[in-house]
């Protein structure tokens, strides 16, 4: 541990007031480690210690091995029953706006399991990791380039115009029966990574518009949810990561003409890995879901 703390802060006196030891303290057990090991670990500066090579290349082995116990401590803690955890990775906003809210039911059917998520974007390596299975967005063609695992097809990525009532009131249109012409009077709100996607859309209506591309961009979806929400303007978002905002009606659909996506929601697994019963029970469950 004393190590680990003075090669992130490069401070012994750092690592000291953060394990509650003086420095000398800390200083001793890295010449001891130093000795044992037969290297060394720091060289003096100017300014206090700084990571030799062979310092840094340990400090990065012992941090993976660090944060694995850690992870391993925390799953320890946290079981309370017999039925055992999944570890997902998932797209952020699609586990913050589609899988979370329908969570309670897989905990109503398996009231002793538990789900941790953390986000991943980017196919990953699983045997780098510790995770069980990913809800992961992408094209067809992204998925079966993801080395090693195998997938199914949860839903399609289909977008459609969504907007705040008051935005289409101070336009003079009405939440139903607006054309795709109606749609490009308003502020259009765009996606950064996908710039194009205003563009496509207008395509498809066979309706030429030369600022399709032009607007306020943002990263992910619910950052398009909450601008549309507070009327800056319409945005191309798939409904099902609406369904809250547009049940309560502070979302409503601009155009009822959607634009089917090339990308769709996938559950990824190792491809050889041998499938738990957890992992199999929740499969079934979130096929159901997105087949509901």
């Amino acid at each position: 541990m004393c190590f680990e703390a003075a090669a992130r802060h490069e401070s012994y006196t750092r690592a000291a007031q953060e394990l509650a030891l003086t420095q000398s303290a800390v200083s001793r057990q890295i010449t001891a480690l130093e000795d044992f090991l037969g290297v060394a670990l720091f060289r003096r500066t100017r300014h206090g210690v700084q990571l030799t090579a062979s310092g840094a290349a340990y400090a990065r082995q012992t941090a993976r091995r660090l944060e694995a116990m850690e992870r391993d401590t925390l799953d320890a803690m946290a079981e309370q029953g017999e039925g055992g955890s999944l570890a997902l990775a998932a797209v952020p906003t699609f586990a913050t706006r589609w899988l979370l809210p329908r969570l309670p039911d897989f905990q109503r059917a398996c009231p002793d399991a538990l789900v941790h998520i953390e986000t991943r974007t980017r196919p990953f390596l699983f045997a780098d990791t510790d995770f069980d299975a990913a809800l992961y967005a992408g094209t067809p063609g992204q998925v079966l380039n993801w080395a090693g695992t195998r997938a199914r097809l949860l839903m399609k990525e289909d977008v459609l115009p969504v907007c705040s009532p008051a935005l289409l009131a101070a336009h003079g249109l009405a939440p139903a029966g607006n054309a795709p012409a109606d749609v490009a009077r308003l502020p259009l709100l765009q996606q950064s990574t996908r710039p194009d996607v205003w563009h496509q859309w207008f395509e498809a209506q066979r309706l030429q518009v030369p600022m399709s591309r032009r607007g306020a961009r943002y990263e992910l979806f619910s950052m398009l949810a909450a601008a549309a929400v507070h009327g800056l303007g319409v945005a191309l978002i798939p409904p099902m990561l609406v369904e809250g905002e547009l049940a309560q009606g502070r979302l409503v659909v601009a155009c009822e003409r959607p634009l089917q996506g090339q990308r769709g929601y996938y559950l990824v697994v190792p491809e050889r890995a041998e499938e738990r019963p957890l992992l199999a029970t929740f499969s079934h469950w979130l096929l159901a879901q997105a087949g509901g």
